[in-house]
């Protein structure tokens, strides 16, 4: 069984684009500047900006695949506005409690 194994080191601008392996024993790391770890995006900047697109992306896939229900004359206003709370909004704001955002993050959510 062939485990691949990955670090990130978080860094302030230092070492930025620099490609380290890491060599432990008869064990070999390597060094990324970016994974997915539980669904959010880690960057070796610790940047967010990266985790908002990606959430921006996945919420836009979720909105046009429950359009149809969205657009339907039949749904009362009231439960397309329960429907978005409980399907749409978990998609782009899993995870925000922790997020650091800057004045242009705020603004991206904000339109969306």
């Amino acid at each position: 069984m062939l485990i691949k194994t990955k670090y990130l080191v978080m860094s302030q601008g230092q070492s930025a684009g620099q490609s380290h392996n890491m060599k432990v024993g008869n064990r070999s790391f390597e060094r990324v500047e970016e994974f997915i770890y539980l669904g959010t995006a880690l960057t070796d900047q610790n940047s967010i900006q990266e985790e908002i697109k990606s959430r921006l992306r996945s919420v836009n896939a979720c909105y046009h695949s429950v359009q149809n229900i969205l657009s339907s004359m039949l749904l009362s206003k009231n439960l397309k506005i329960k429907i978005n709370r409980t399907i749409i909004l978990p998609v782009v704001l899993y995870g925000c409690e922790t997020w650091l955002l800057t004045l242009r993050e705020k603004c991206r959510l904000r339109v969306f």
